[in-house]
């Protein structure tokens, strides 16, 4: 099954509203950037046992590790929760900076240093998460 046959069956999957919200989340990012390479994470580790939401991956960077070593990993994710849907923004150093940037503006979501977090689409502005998206990925210098 490609990438994309998994994010769609991913997607479909949800009951709805997260679906739907899912859905335009995917077409959001995908308009920000549109020849992105696509990620699927089914949340499963090596030996077939679930350790985290599936995720869908959005860009590409390569992180590096104190030890030398370096990942190949995306630099925007998507993914729901129990609760509702988690956007993900990685690369930026600072780890203050989204709550500080975005949390006051985006609405009713809780802002780490990395993962936006939200029930519903509605109670989000958009448009101030996709500033935030392309933010991050301008952090990194997106690839």
């Amino acid at each position: 099954m490609s990438v994309e046959e998994q994010i769609t069956q991913y997607i479909t999957s949800q009951p709805e509203p997260k679906r739907g919200d899912m859905q335009a989340l995917h077409n959001t990012i995908l308009q920000v950037i549109p020849a992105c390479k696509l990620w699927f994470l089914d949340g499963k580790n090596s030996e077939n046992k679930t350790v985290s939401n599936p995720n869908i991956g959005y860009g590409f960077q390569t992180i590096k590790y104190a030890d030398g070593k370096t990942r190949e990993f995306y630099q925007i994710g998507l993914s729901a929760n129990t609760t509702g849907i988690s956007v993900y923004i990685l690369g930026i150093d600072d780890k203050k900076y989204l709550a500080k940037a975005y949390g006051e503006k985006l609405g009713k979501a809780s802002v780490t240093g990395y993962c936006i977090k939200f029930k519903k689409l509605k109670d989000i502005n958009i448009d101030i998460l996709e500033v935030a998206i392309r933010d991050g990925l301008e952090a990194k210098h997106y690839q």
